[in-house]
């Protein structure tokens, strides 16, 4: 269930159409001070990131740290990406679109940090950072990754 405060942050950064430096303080300090505590809330965080196009970086850099720390350490079993999380995480970035440049960047941040993955996100992230980057150099780390797990 998603926090009155937290949908209310939202309906605020949706009508200006912009997250700055202050928006991403209140957001940490004062909104989720303890992070993410439902898919919920992530999905509806992945949304304002998708559906706002002028943000402060630090918005990517808190929602990367939030949802890598949900994902990996706040869901069961703790340390890994089982195929529940692995499929929802993968349908809420791609959205049926394919992700964002955040989105991509949470799909290889959670891939690192967890001690083991699904392989459909280990898919994911490899799909989303090639189509992302243009590059192979994200693909190779999370491919070494994934083959030495």
């Amino acid at each position: 269930m998603i926090n009155a405060s937290l949908q209310h942050f939202c309906n605020r950064i949706l009508a200006t159409g912009t997250i700055g430096l202050e928006d991403v303080r209140e957001l940490g300090r004062t909104v989720l001070p303890d992070g993410l505590t439902c898919r919920d809330e992530a999905d509806m965080l992945f949304g304002l990131d998708r559906a706002v196009h002028t943000a402060d970086p630090a918005f990517a850099d808190w929602l990367v740290a939030a949802v890598v720390d949900f994902a990996v350490w706040g869901e069961r079993p703790t340390g890994h990406i089982d195929a529940d999380t692995a499929h929802w995480l993968a349908a809420s970035l791609g959205c049926g679109r394919g992700p964002t440049a955040t989105g991509a960047r949470i799909a290889v941040e959670v891939v690192r940090e967890a001690e083991t993955n699904d392989a459909v996100l280990i898919g994911f992230a490899l799909k989303a950072n090639r189509a992302r980057a243009g590059g192979d150099e994200a693909v190779e780390e999370i491919l070494a990754y994934a083959i030495a797990a």
